[in-house]
């Protein structure tokens, strides 16, 4: 049984608050200046559009900009570094993800930070459901005739993610131990190229978001297999999940949140977690992201402590099935 367990981490989480002194002189104003909020991953993405999103409303809300800055690289990781080597100011912020706090540990030999320990968790924003997708032409209409596909195929096949270590690596990974395939991985710069290959056929399959993959998928320019969720989607409700499938509670359901370096003084980093609070409270703002396939964690699964617990616990609960796997990053 393969679960990222986002519900049951998210229900339990109320371990210590980071620990960082607030200061008054600091704090009592923030922010006083422009604010970066790095997005470790190229623009025009799905994290990219949502982070977006979310700098936008955060500009009118704080009353200073928020400015969207890509660095993209290593699953995320490059961009993540960025932010836990700056200064604990407030003046950068990360909109991170699985990948950046949980797979860059697994899969790396020399991650370039300590995901547990180097940042300051501010708030869940959203959790997303991932999809299997294929070429159009691929000989597999449900997960069986896939898994049988694949199996004798396997030496021949190909599937892409956003790069070594991404989330959407990883979901593939762990859809391949549990059908118990061996396919090579092709890592890009981004979602956007992976799927330019998968809708060229140059590879097989991607498992990313849905709310890159269901308009591709209605406009047929490639086949959805399962949802790789617990449950339906709204987006996509005719789509079976793996589990409906016959893979028995098979789930690799992502969050993203925001975080701070670490040091950042705690009233710097309440603002920003009931600021991102009122803003997926906003109907508007929900409306725009469920569209997008994507869910918004209830009000005591969002805050700093369940955040850190959040990491912590991914960290150890998907500890073994990536291990299993055998999968690496250069």
């Amino acid at each position: 049984m393969i679960r990222t367990l986002i519900g049951a981490t998210l229900a339990c989480a109320m371990a210590s608050p980071v620990a960082a002194q607030p200061n008054a002189s600091t704090t009592s104003t923030w922010p006083t200046r422009p604010v970066t909020l790095v997005v470790p991953f190229p623009a025009g993405g799905p994290v990219d559009l949502v982070a977006r999103l979310f700098a936008q409303r955060l500009s009118e809300k704080l009353g200073q900009q928020i400015i969207a800055e890509n660095i993209g690289g290593a699953g995320g990781m490059s961009g993540a570094a960025r932010v836990a080597k700056a200064p604990p100011d407030g003046s950068v912020m990360l909109f991170g993800n699985q990948g950046t706090h949980v797979f860059s540990q697994m899969l790396y030999k020399k991650p370039l930070y300590n995901a547990a320990e180097d940042f300051a968790p501010v708030s869940v924003a959203i959790t997303n459901a991932k999809m299997l997708v294929t070429r159009k032409d691929l000989p597999a209409d449900t997960l069986a005739e896939f898994a049988s596909y694949a199996k004798a195929n396997h030496d021949k096949m190909h599937y892409g993610s956003a790069g070594s270590g991404s989330a959407t690596q990883v979901s593939c990974i762990l859809l391949n131990s549990a059908l118990g395939i061996n396919v090579t991985h092709v890592p890009y710069r981004g979602t956007g190229p992976a799927m330019q290959d998968l809708i060229g056929g140059r590879i097989d399959y991607v498992c990313d978001v849905i709310s890159v993959t269901v308009p591709l998928v209605e406009s047929k320019v490639i086949k959805a297999i399962a949802l790789l969720s617990p449950q339906r989607s709204p987006a996509m409700p005719y789509l079976a999940t793996a589990h409906e499938q016959g893979l028995k509670d098979f789930d690799t359901d992502g969050w993203n949140a925001f975080f701070f370096p670490k040091g950042v003084p705690e009233a710097i980093v309440q603002r920003l977690a009931r600021a991102v609070n009122e803003i997926v409270e906003e109907p508007a703002m929900r409306e725009r992201l469920e569209a997008l396939g994507l869910s918004v964690p209830a009000p005591d699964r969002r805050g700093p402590e369940v955040l850190d617990r959040l990491v912590r616990s991914d960290l150890v609960n998907l500890a073994a099935p990536v291990k299993a796997s055998g999968a690496v990053a250069e």
